[in-house]
């Protein structure tokens, strides 16, 4: 697959020693009306948006990725929890397989369900290994999946399945501790798989303070999504 713009923008920030930071929006709680007063108080360091949820209904993200692009010109990128979580309108789509659980649902099923649209509305297509990882509490991804996260320990196993989503042809892996998760993935996995792969790394879930987000990145995410902080705060870190 031939890299696309967004994804070699990305790599250029990465190759110039610049840490990511995308705020995830999820259209089932964000109107388009909030989305003003949402970019104005985020933090400066934002380089991403992240658009979607794991149970967002069809249409909405199209709207809500319009109101954004009208009042910023950072990247948009779906973040996509069901095949028709899909829209022309964003700069890119991270083409999940959730290599953590072992539902073919979530493997390839939703995949192929999407791929007819996501070749016609031309997005740029960024495939990503997911894989969720034990957050502390009960996440909507494991119950839409009906799947189970990666326990926090031995860590080796969560080294291989990022390590064998490299292989298949992932172009990043995302770790994922779940939305509101009461502890973040530990900087002792993200440094673990870091070390093996060849392709950045995402990590997202329970990061609610700027002290967890340098811990993050010292350990070696290149891209660290928030959202939930966002949402109950109501203000930038």
């Amino acid at each position: 697959m031939i890299l696309g713009p967004q994804y070699n923008q990305w790599l250029a920030l990465l190759s110039n020693d610049q840490k990511c930071l995308a705020v995830l929006i999820d259209p089932e709680k964000t109107t388009v009306e909030m989305v003003p007063e949402l970019l104005r108080r985020l933090p400066e360091q934002t380089t991403h948006f992240f658009v979607g949820g794991s149970t967002v209904p069809p249409d909405a993200a199209h709207d809500l990725v319009l109101a954004i692009k009208q009042w910023s010109s950072k990247p948009v990128w779906l973040f996509p929890g069901k095949h028709d979580q899909v829209t022309s309108a964003a700069d890119a789509l991270l083409f999940l397989s959730l290599l953590s659980g072992d539902n073919p649902e979530y493997l390839i099923g939703q995949q192929t369900k999407a791929a007819i649209s996501v070749k016609a509305c031309g997005i740029e297509v960024i495939p990503t290994a997911y894989l969720l990882i034990d957050g502390g509490r009960p996440s909507t991804v494991a119950r839409v999946s009906q799947t189970s996260p990666l326990p926090i320990t031995p860590i080796l196993p969560i080294v291989e399945r990022a390590l064998a989503g490299m292989f298949m042809g992932a172009h990043c892996v995302y770790l994922e501790a779940g939305s509101g998760a009461s502890s973040p993935v530990s900087g002792d996995i993200i440094k673990a798989v870091k070390n093996t792969l060849d392709i950045p790394v995402i990590v997202g879930g329970g990061i609610r303070t700027e002290q967890q987000l340098n811990q993050a990145y010292a350990a070696g995410a290149d891209l660290i999504v928030m959202g939930t902080v966002f949402e109950k705060t109501g203000k930038a870190l």
